[in-house]
């Protein structure tokens, strides 16, 4: 059986080994269609991790509404930090087309990328 690429998740997560951050790995193309799938990636992780490390490297290419859920995910910290110490966002491994994106977004000075 063949199972088309759309369907298949591409969004992964799971606690590092040290338990203080979450990882949330995005495959393909970070768009609109994956809103659910991210959102549910972080929400609801209790404890609130320390930190949540977004893996981009094998995302091919992020759109707007990537970068609005990466800002939604930052408002999440915001909240989370109320309770306690904000929990911080870093983006990871994004290829050289993602990370022009990301820099030409201002996203450099908003989030750590590395």
């Amino acid at each position: 059986m063949v199972v088309s690429d759309r369907f298949e998740n591409r969004v992964y997560s799971e606690v590092s080994e040290s338990g203080d951050a979450l990882i949330i790995r995005v495959a393909g193309h970070f768009d609109f269609n994956l809103h659910r799938e991210f959102q549910r990636a972080y929400r609801n992780v209790i404890p609130a991790p320390e930190k949540f490390v977004v893996d981009l490297s094998e995302t091919e290419h992020l759109d707007s509404a990537a970068l609005g859920m990466l800002l939604l995910l930052r408002d999440y910290c915001v909240e989370a930090g109320r309770e306690g110490a904000e929990p911080e966002v870093e983006l990871v491994n994004p290829n050289a087309h993602v990370s022009h994106i990301l820099t030409v977004s201002n996203f450099d000075r908003i989030f750590s990328i590395r």
